[in-house]
Order: C-alpha cells, then structure tokens, then sequence
C-alpha cells in the first residue's frame, strides 16, 4: 500500500456502496464538532457496525483480517515492544515479528502518523493487519491492563510489603502511567491499575468495600455495578489510606465519615475525582466519583429524547423566561441534559451563568458557579447574587429546598429562562412536588412551562445482540400498553454474550424520556391542587409520550429489552399506565400528536384574556 494515494476511509466505505455521500458529509461535519475518529462517528450515527469496516478496508487494500476476539493468546514479549500509551492513542497491537517485519492490528490502516510511530518504536518495516476498533480496545486491556495480570503481581507485592510503608507512600503528581512509577510503591500501582481500568471500561464509580475476610472492588458501568477484582484483607489499610492521601484526607481518622476529592491525567485525560470514606463494622469504605474531563458533550438526539419530544423540548428551552425542570432519580443524566440544552443554545448574544454541585462540564462562554457550602454560598445565596448580573438564562443544578425555588420562580417572573433539576418519578409529580414544599400554586402556574421527565436503561451490546420471538407475555404487555392497532413484529432483540460488553448483554446506555407541556388544563389542575395522576391522564391526553411507552419504542427499535424498561421504572409506575383507558392515549403508533407550546409562557387562567 502506498503512502502517497491519502486514500480515507469514508472514500472506501463510499466505493463499497456501505454509505452514500450524503451520510460521509453529515459524518464529517460530526467530526468537525466531536473531534473524534470518522469511525466512530459512523458507528454512533447507526449505519455501519465496525465490522463492516474493517471488512471494507481488508477487501478494499487487500490486507488480513484479523479476528483478535477469538485469539487465545498474544504475546505479551511483542505486544510490549511498544508502549501501552502509543498502543491506545493509535489503536494499534503488535501480533507477530518475522525477521524484521511486524505484523500490525490496526482498526485504522490508513493511519500512516500512526505507522510511523511504530517503526520509529520498534526499527522494524510495519505489515497491517486490520480489525475493529472495539476488538483492539479489548486486546489492549487485555495485554497491558488488569487482564494481563499486572494487578495480581501488585497485589502479591503489597500483601507482602510493609504497612507502615505503604502507607506514607506518595506519588508523585500527574499522569498515573508515568514510567517513573514502574518502580513505585506496590499500593500506588494498585491505585493507578484501578483508575486506568475504570476509565477503559466507561466506569462512573468506584466502590472499595470491606468485609470480613477480603475487600471487594466493584465499578459502576452503564449503571450497575461489577465486581472486578477482591483484594486481600491485609490490603486495605494501605490501599484506603493511599486514596486519602490523594484526597488529602485525615488518615488517622477512621471513625467519622468524610469527603475529599482530587484531579489526575490518565493517560493524557484530565480527570476529577470525588471521594467519599465511611467507616464499617469491617473497616472503612470508600466511593470515587469519575468525573472525565475530555467526555464529549452529546445533542440530544444522541442523548435519546426522540420525536415528537425532542421538538417540544428544544421549543420550551428556545423561550424567553419560565422554568424548565428536569427530574429523575440521582444518576438519570438530568445534568447532562441541562448542559446539552445550554449547549444548543448558547450564544454570544446571551449571558449565561449556572450555578452546580459540581461542576460536571465547562462550556465556553458559559460563567459557571461552583457552590460552596463551607463559605456559605449555597444555591439559595449564588442564585440571589446571580440575578444581579443581568442573565438572560439561569441553571441551577438542584431545587432542594422552598428558598431555592420561590427564588427561581421569582427570576423567571423577572423575564429569565430558569433550568434547574428535581427529584421526582414522573414529569406530573415535579409540579405536585412543588406543591408539597409550600410554593403557592398560581406562582407554579405562571412560571412552569414545561417539564422533562428521564431514565436512562441500558443499551444492547451491538456485537453480541440477536433476534428473538416476541415472548407472548411480553406481546400481551405490548398490546395492553400501546393498544390493539399498534403494528409488531414478530421479533424483538436480545442479549447475548460477549468481551466488548464483560458478558452483560448490554454496551453503553440511552434515555428514555416524557416531556411535559404546560397546558391551560394543566395549570388550573395546579390552582386546584390535584393529584399527580390527575395531571398524567390529561397530560397523556393532550399527547404526553410516557417514559414506559418511550421505552418500549426502544425495545420495539431493537435498542434495549422490556426488563430493562422495567427495572429504571417503578412497577407502581408502570402498573398505573396500564390503568388508563386506552381511550385516553393515542399512543398507539408509537408517535401520537402532540400540542405545540406556546410562543411564550400563558399567563394563569384568571389573567388570559377572554376568548
């Protein structure tokens, strides 16, 4: 393969007819705003797998196709004839050395930076051998990372080292796979094994927890957690104090609970870390946060808020003023989709502030307040002092108590746009939740304007997933919740097993979501204080898609399975679905008729104009 023909992978894939022009430009447009691989951004748009393209680029340079899944073994001696930093920032594995030829798995062969690195690395002329991206990832983590037995080496050697050693251990600041800490402390090493897994594996947490005999260590993944390794007893002294140390902690306090946190670069990814200790009858516990720095910010298309919800929901954040609330359960995404929303309509020509805890995302142009509670700047205080400075669009990252929101409600009164999260099951219950924290009801009326109500469940492993026979007792769930005229299939998808996704079935994660609009029968429900379920059936009668029939649509699109659905939706709230009249709902085909929102927020009943 010559390096002169700058052949691109998107021409490729265009020749073998997998996409057509259109799709490359909206892709590459993509690339322009995410930064990311052009693979990538394909995959993430849903027309090619990564299977196709590495079959594409086999076919189309005629190069090997390498299936390192079904490997059994790599050398560990030629894969480390490169470091594993310029094995991931190029996605390239070392298989084979004949003479002075080394066979290269590549997920992108026409990358020549990265073939050049590698021979300048190694002295030896480069052979591609193709592969997918997610098979070089898993490989990778296979041979360098925990699955390469690394950390039970470091475990071995801090089971034998001493306490008081390992204790007053420090590493040095910065990246934690500097080469400088080959030679460290076995604890520190272990501390940086468990923070480079997490991230390869998109884990959000990371629990220490003690028990009798052995320490278990799980990560939270696509929402549930896994365990990924238990720790020897005599381990966990050194381990909870190198994690304080980082946190800059009291290490000789173990009896009271206490917070910290602390910032890394993984791997050239800045990463902020929020820690939490709490003392057990078998020793402390400690619970990390990861906070990525480099995540890309997703529209709310990516996000899943799908039609006809997406279209209401961009109107209500496009008004002038009124309050937008978001609400969810802790852990449902309600911040990432704030910042998507601020994202999408930030400009230079409005004064946006926000006010978080924490600061989750930075945006440019966007003033973000961090609270501070200690110095006592709370949302309540910020949010006063925030009003003072002209914005034209408000977050508030929680409405936890009656000053926060009697003061947000006051400044959307004022003409601002208000965002702000609750926490709540449902979109009717935000307003009744409102209600029971003593807010009057004709100043819900007159501020609210809408509401946004989000899950998020756990999407199919697109490399395992399989058809199957609709279940007739999930058949008669589908009839019975989206009605007898609703057309399905005679197959829906699901889980199968496999490494990309540790053999759950599921890889990566969706909303599913109901956004409500307020109506002029919505806010006399409100002046009128009636009950939650009032408001979702006329809510649900003027339109509202609820989350369990929004998730349902996904399981019908074969993106996630109905226990899925089930298990980030309460039965009560989904039993309370199936007592409403289908009479009441036009969600049958999966896109019912929705009612537009207004221009501007309606004033309360007793203010309209007569008509």
């Amino acid at each position: 393969m010559a390096r002169t023909q700058r052949l691109r992978i998107g021409d490729l894939l265009v020749q073998a007819k997998l996409i057509t022009n259109e799709q490359l430009a909206e892709a590459l447009e993509r690339q322009k705003r995410t930064r990311e691989r052009l693979g990538k951004v394909l995959l993430s748009m849903g027309i090619i797998t990564d299977r196709q393209i590495a079959q594409t680029l086999s076919q189309q340079l005629r190069l090997p196709l390498a299936n390192l899944t079904a490997q059994q073994q790599i050398d560990s001696s030629i894969a480390r004839m490169i470091a594993e930093s310029m094995a991931r920032k190029h996605r390239v594995l070392p298989l084979k050395r004949e003479g002075n030829t080394l066979a290269l798995a590549m997920a992108d062969p026409l990358d020549v930076y990265a073939i050049d690195d590698v021979e300048i690395a190694t002295g030896c002329t480069v052979s591609p051998v193709v592969t997918t991206e997610s098979d070089i990832v898993e490989a990778i983590n296979r041979t360098y990372g925990m699955g390469g037995g690394s950390a039970a080496q470091v475990l071995e050697q801090l089971t034998q080292a001493s306490p008081a050693a390992e204790i007053a251990a420090v590493a040095p600041e910065g990246d934690v796979t500097t080469e400088e800490d080959v030679d460290a402390a076995p604890v520190i090493r272990l501390v940086n094994l468990l923070i480079t897994q997490a991230l390869r594996e998109r884990a959000s947490d990371i629990h220490v927890e003690p028990e009798e005999a052995e320490v278990r260590v799980r990560f939270r993944i696509d929402g549930a957690l896994q365990t990924v390794m238990t720790v020897p007893k005599g381990a966990h002294p050194p381990l909870v104090s190198r994690l304080k140390i980082l946190s800059r902690l009291n290490i000789a306090d173990r009896r009271l609970p206490q917070d910290g946190s602390f910032s890394l670069t993984v791997e050239g990814r800045p990463v902020d870390f929020r820690v939490a200790t709490l003392p057990t009858v078998h020793g402390e516990r400690v619970t990390l946060r990861l906070l990525d720095k480099t995540r890309s910010l997703l529209s709310l298309d990516q996000l899943g808020l799908a039609e006809p919800g997406r279209s209401l929901y961009e109107k209500l954040i496009r008004q002038t003023y009124g309050i937008i609330l978001v609400c969810g359960p802790t852990g449902s995404g309600k911040t990432t989709t704030l910042v998507s929303s601020l994202s999408m309509i930030n400009s230079v020509d409005k004064n946006i502030v926000t006010i978080e805890d924490p600061v989750e995302y930075q945006l440019p142009g966007i003033s973000h307040v961090l609270i501070n509670p200690k110095v006592g700047l709370t949302f309540a205080t910020g949010l006063r002092s925030i009003v003072r400075h002209d914005p034209d669009i408000i977050m508030v990252g929680e409405v936890r108590d009656v000053e926060t929101a009697e003061i947000a409600i006051h400044a959307s009164l004022t003409g601002h746009l208000v965002l702000s999260t609750i926490h709540t099951n449902d979109a009717p219950s935000a307003l009744t939740r409102l209600l029971d924290m003593g807010i009057e009801p004709f100043l819900i009326a007159s501020s609210v304007i809408g509401v946004l109500s989000q899950r998020l469940v756990r999407t199919l492993c697109t490399h395992c997933k399989k058809p199957a026979p609709i279940d007739p007792a999930l058949r008669a769930m589908l009839i019975e919740s989206l009605g007898e005229d609703c057309p399905l299939p005679d197959q829906v998808m699901a889980r199968g097993e496999c490494a990309q996704c540790r053999y759950t079935g599921y890889r990566g994660r969706t909303g599913i979501y109901e956004v409500l609009v307020m109506s002029d029968r919505i806010r006399r429900h409100v002046l009128g204080r009636v009950s939650a379920s009032a408001i979702s059936e006329t809510a649900r009668a003027e339109g509202m898609r609820t989350m369990w029939e929004d998730g349902l649509g996904k399981v019908l699109a074969g993106q996630t399975t109905v226990e899925e659905v089930l298990r980030v939706i309460r039965a009560d709230d989904t039993s309370a679905e199936f007592s409403i009249k289908k009479s009441a709902s036009p969600a049958a085909d999966l896109s019912p008729p929705s009612p537009e929102p207004p221009d501007h927020p309606t004033p309360p009943p007793e203010a309209s104009p007569a008509t």
